[in-house]
């Protein structure tokens, strides 16, 4: 099934362009907004008469455009069917690595930017101490807790209680990390062949997490990420009515890789267009602890939508490597998800489970890290100003990322070029699940402030290195905070 872009829509997307001459000017619009995943892959366009009606042009200007579009292989015409949006070949594939930590060889002298994950946080090694301290308690049982440990499922239903979504433990299923939780979710609820819709951009693993388990993803554009929107309510709100998917995976809390933060009325609105799609939320809270300033949050997603199941995660509260993550469900659909869980594995390891109580009974367990990343994310920020003029981005105010658009070319090209001067870094096609953002770049910033300086050096002579590219010249780029 091809989702079609009605004219009207298609006109607010491209906005005002280039009309000397206008076939171009419209050519250049559409391939910016194909290749930013703003009109996903196999979208069908509208009708070249009902497209010059929509932007007052000629239907010749029109037809020259999609012919131009489809020569540079943004677009493919079918006969009798139509012009559908597509991506050259050469941008159909990003390196397969990303999002990988390096392994230790390859690592020696590299400065890994693929992965947006740090050191421990202060009070790591006494938490698993203290949880070491408990664990012969626990000995005397067999181990195997399926919805999890009783006093973690109660401290987490406490923490959605005080931010006033009321839960009650039993709600609670402890996963082995947030990507795990999406997994059993998606498979309780969800047959091979349902359609998901995914955020675009998203968060990749996430994405294959869905596609693995035989899901049908179709991609939900953000709007500018440039501008102050985020979420593209009209056009989720389209592909909700035309694809009529089982699931929707989105992330409302400091979005990966964006770092946009939904606010309650839009939330209120995506939820309302849900119900009427019968589509059930996948809400992804992980980043939700993250946010930079003592600004009060919005509420949690499922307030608006009764039906939602939230996923968040322990390892951004203090460490990756503690793989505890836990998905919040409608008490009606605990017993499937349980159920689901047991023929993955059969619980997650109890001593985690442990430290994760630590961490929360601490209070605000990103507190000790909220002022080291805010230094990280300034740090970066003003290191990217000088190096990659014009490189444009937002300053987000949570989550772990900067994301960069180039001033031109391709990012796929710039990773491989800076892989081999000893930065790697994700660029934008791996966070599309059908193609496009060839002119982004994903910038973690969890990583101290003297390697983000040296990473963007490195960055700027790659960028400097690839053919066309003249020398970085010490200018602002046109810098958007939030």
């Amino acid at each position: 099934m091809h989702r079609t872009l009605a004219p009207e829509r298609l006109a607010a997307l491209v906005g005002p362009f280039d009309r000397d001459p206008a076939y171009r000017g419209l050519c250049q619009a559409l391939q910016a907004l194909i290749g930013d995943g703003r009109i996903p892959l196999g979208t069908r366009l509208p009708s070249e008469r009902s497209v010059s009606r929509a932007l007052g042009v000629s239907r010749n200007t029109v037809t020259r455009a999609y012919a131009d579009l489809a020569a540079s292989g943004f677009a493919s015409a079918r006969q009798g069917s139509g012009t559908y949006a597509a991506a050259p070949p050469e941008r159909r594939r990003a390196h397969d690595r990303a999002l990988r930590s390096l392994d230790a060889q390859s690592a020696q002298g590299a400065i890994d930017l693929t992965c947006a994950a740090g050191a421990a946080s202060h009070g790591i090694a006494a938490a698993y101490a203290r949880a070491l301290a408990q664990l012969p308690a626990y000995l005397g049982g067999d181990g195997y807790l399926p919805s999890g440990l009783p006093a973690l499922q109660a401290r987490i239903a406490a923490s959605y209680a005080r931010r006033g979504l009321p839960t009650r433990a039993e709600q609670i299923v402890i996963t082995s990390g947030a990507l795990a939780a999406i997994a059993i979710v998606a498979r309780a609820l969800s047959r091979p062949g349902d359609r998901i819709t995914v955020e675009s951009p998203g968060y990749p693993n996430a994405i294959e997490a869905l596609r693995l388990g035989g899901g049908r993803l179709v991609s939900s554009p953000l709007a500018d990420p440039l501008g102050e929107e985020g979420w593209d309510l009209p056009g989720i709100e389209a592909t909700l009515r035309q694809t009529a998917p089982r699931l929707a995976y989105l992330i409302p809390d400091f979005q990966n890789p964006t770092g946009f933060l939904m606010d309650d009325a839009t939330r209120a609105r995506y939820a309302a267009a849900l119900r009427t799609a019968g589509t059930v939320a996948i809400v992804d809270e992980t980043l939700q602890a993250t946010r930079l300033s003592r600004a009060p949050m919005p509420a949690p997603f499922a307030l608006h939508a009764a039906d939602a199941i939230t996923v968040g995660s322990a390892s951004k509260l203090g460490w990756g490597g503690l793989r505890v993550g836990w998905i919040r469900a409608p008490r009606e659909q605990v017993e499937r998800i349980v159920a689901t869980r047991a023929q993955m594995d059969l619980g997650s390891s109890l001593f985690d489970q442990l430290v994760a109580c630590e961490l929360l009974d601490a209070g605000d367990p990103y507190a000790a890290r909220r002022e080291r990343s805010r230094g990280q994310r300034d740090a970066l920020a003003a290191a990217l100003r000088a190096p990659l003029p014009a490189g444009r981005f937002r300053r987000p105010d949570g989550g772990l990322t900067l994301w960069v658009r180039l001033p031109r070319g391709s990012a796929t090209r710039l990773a491989a070029e800076a892989g081999r001067a000893g930065v790697h870094v994700a660029p934008g096609p791996v966070f599309a699940a059908d193609g496009g953002l060839d002119q982004w770049l994903r910038l973690p910033y969890a990583r101290p402030e003297e390697q983000l300086a040296e990473a963007v050096r490195r960055l700027a002579a790659a960028w400097n290195a690839m053919p066309g590219h003249a020398p970085a010249r010490r200018a602002k780029p046109r810098l958007l905070i939030a």
